[in-house]
């Protein structure tokens, strides 16, 4: 799995990294929201330049240009809720995709030593088939990678897709470690993140992190 931290690079994807990282600027849902949207957009281009290309002919008024075009059939998905504005920047760039949603969410639970672990539940996929196109599944907070892991493989019974790109805006070590080892047989699978933090907390949230994406976005919830 290749993996590529976009905070490594100066652009323009820092200004909105640091507002939506900004506990002031943050407190303002419509505003991170928008940013969120802002880096999909940028990640979405960044993304682009790895798709496949063919040369096409274009008719304009006075003569026909030559324009290399996107050959990929693109499935964009993404994991309930807090992918939504994520999924809307990626979205207005490549407005032509299919669309896949899936929901997943954190549980505690026991192992087989009755030592409590973190699950990942997911029940709700809806899904075109992926079968030979390129699938792009994004969510904003790479935490563990648990989450990434059982989007990719619920989407995995609705085709093998030709390449997989998984993009989030803030990752940490351990996840990218985590996927690393989980997806190490898939060689046709490239992660992306806006940036790449140091540590998770207790409570495995990203640190320095942003807090709860999805609570940013939409509020908070019971």
């Amino acid at each position: 799995m290749k993996v590529i931290n976009l905070s490594e690079q100066n652009s323009l994807l820092n200004q909105y990294l640091r507002e939506i990282r900004d506990v002031n600027i943050q407190k303002d849902s419509m505003r991170f929201r928008r940013n969120i949207e802002r880096i999909g957009e940028i990640m979405a281009i960044e993304v682009s330049k790895a798709l496949d290309y063919q040369q096409t002919l274009v008719q304009t008024p006075l003569g026909v240009a030559e324009i290399n075009s996107i050959t990929d059939q693109i499935v964009l998905g993404t994991i309930l809720r807090a992918g939504l504005p994520l999924h809307q920047g990626f979205l207005n760039m490549f407005d032509h995709a299919e669309n896949a949603f899936l929901s997943a969410y954190r549980r505690m639970g026991r192992n087989d030593h009755g030592e409590q672990q973190l699950e990942i539940v997911a029940e709700y996929l809806a899904a075109p088939s992926i079968e030979g196109k390129t699938l792009l599944l994004v969510d904003p907070m790479l935490a563990t990678g648990m989450s990434m892991e059982v989007g990719y493989l619920a989407l995995l019974k609705h085709g093998k897709p030709k390449h997989t790109h998984l993009c989030c805006t803030i990752g940490t070590n351990q996840a990218v470690d985590y996927l690393r080892e989980a997806l190490k047989d898939s060689e046709d699978v490239t992660l992306w993140c806006a940036a790449i933090d140091p540590v998770l907390n207790e409570k495995k949230y990203i640190v320095p992190g942003l807090g709860d994406a999805g609570d940013l976005c939409f509020g908070d919830k019971l």
